[in-house]
């Protein structure tokens, strides 16, 4: 009984993160996939989603600058690397630049493609794919451009596998891919990450934030957006935000609760002694994984 009641405020409480047609905002997320900045994103948008969701629907818009990234081959990988690197040490999302030495990305096309594809099969499914995707690049070093790399990511999602390895290279996936391109050229977009925040009101202008800021900012323009300054939604017992995301960085966590670094490590020993979670040492700090029970 104890757990179907875990399982049941597990689900309503992250159900406001959910897009919905009733709520008032629209946020575009513009992301490139191979990004470092867009990866150390991720602990500000689970923070928005939690306390503010109930007011927006997300949606992902895979803008990687595809000219610019297969130029990629021409630049150094001592570059790429160190920017990489410097990216892990500033935000606390690992990010591992000895891969562009070890493993480069051959086909940046190919990761931005298999993105939509997952899309197919669900707007959930997209983000699950997208999340994934960045973690092997990002944290594993793998070369996500690679076919069996993409199948494989699929298949750990929990994704139809032959339905995703027919989309893969199917005209649908293609397209959807061109028209997210179209949306972050239509808009401007010169640089990832970008925020667009659009209201109901089809007549009114929105208002976008390009680069990577702090917290409040995003919160700021939420505020100015809605015209009303909005409640924030409690964040939820820990243990049930490490059993809905799963895998997550120590910085992640420290954004959602407003702890620090030394704290988040202190609260997740209880979790690890009780055999909740196991500790994943990463490049740059600390990445937890829940552990599923049978």
């Amino acid at each position: 009984m104890v757990n179907n009641r875990e399982s049941i405020d597990h689900a309503n409480f992250f159900a406001h993160c959910h897009g919905h047609h009733d709520k008032p905002l629209e946020i575009y997320v513009f992301v490139d996939p191979l990004c470092p900045e867009c990866w150390a994103l991720e602990p500000i948008i689970k923070k928005l989603q939690i306390e503010y969701g109930r007011f927006f629907t997300l949606k992902h818009i895979i803008s990687g600058r595809l000219a610019t990234l297969n130029l990629s081959k021409r630049k150094k990988p001592e570059n790429l690397a160190n920017a990489w690197e410097k990216t892990g040490n500033r935000t606390g999302m690992s990010c591992d630049g000895r891969v562009w030495f070890d493993n480069p990305i051959s086909s940046p096309y190919a990761a931005s493609l298999a993105i939509k594809t997952a899309e197919l099969q669900g707007k959930k499914a997209g983000i699950r794919y997208l999340r994934k995707l960045q973690e092997l690049l990002f944290i594993e070093r793998q070369n996500v451009s690679d076919k069996d790399v993409l199948v494989e990511i699929a298949h750990q999602i929990g994704l139809d596998v032959s339905e995703f390895k027919k989309d893969l290279h199917s005209p649908s996936a293609a397209k959807a891919l061109q028209c997210d391109l179209k949306i972050t050229a239509e808009m401007d977009v010169q640089e990832i990450p970008t925020l667009a925040f659009f209201s109901e009101d089809v007549d009114e202008e929105g208002l976008k934030i390009t680069g990577f800021y702090s917290y409040d900012m995003y919160v700021e323009v939420l505020i100015e957006m809605l015209g009303d300054i909005p409640t924030r939604s409690q964040t939820p017992p820990m243990e049930i935000f490490l059993k809905h995301y799963g895998f997550v960085a120590s910085t992640e966590i420290a954004v959602v609760y407003n702890m620090s670094l030394q704290e988040v490590e202190k609260e997740m020993k209880k979790f690890v002694l009780a055999q909740k979670i196991e500790r994943v040492p990463v490049r740059h700090g600390m990445f937890w994984r829940y552990i599923e029970k049978d």
